[in-house]
């Protein structure tokens, strides 16, 4: 076999995992937000309309959606760019929460500090997905 197909195959199995690790993330965030929805309602942004129960859910349920999506690769490429969206429009939340514990104790104030810059690599996560599906 030639190096540049062993390389190519190299690629492809690691953008398959990089896929699945980012739908496993998912799915476990889609899983807490209908089991254990309380902690996500207080970060719901009080200017929303609306119930921060029902964000809470539909958050959820969009996170096992972009799941099913990663793991499946007909639809990898569009669930990546979805993802990336989806983690850049959760980023009010996570800056409400960051106002709200700003005179939290230290270490619950590094949570919520720690999650602001978290969103760049998950948007980049997503980003990097899609593109990669299409080499596959």
């Amino acid at each position: 076999m030639s190096r540049p197909l062993v390389a190519a195959l190299g690629h492809g199995r690691r953008a398959r995992r990089s896929a699945y690790a980012l739908a496993g993330l998912l799915a476990a965030a889609g899983v807490t937000h209908l089991l254990n929805p309380e902690p996500y309602d207080r970060i719901v942004p009080r200017s929303l309309p609306g119930s921060p129960r029902t964000y809470t859910y539909v958050s959820g349920v969009a996170e096992l959606a972009l799941a099913a999506g990663l793991a499946h690769p007909r639809t990898r490429r569009a669930a990546g760019l979805a993802a990336a969206g989806f983690f850049a429009a959760v980023f009010p939340a996570n800056v409400k929460m960051a106002v709200d514990w700003r005179k939290a104790p230290p270490a619950r104030r590094a949570i919520a500090y720690g999650r602001l810059p978290l969103q760049v690599p998950l948007v980049l996560w997503g980003l990097k997905v899609a593109r990669e599906s299409r080499t596959q």
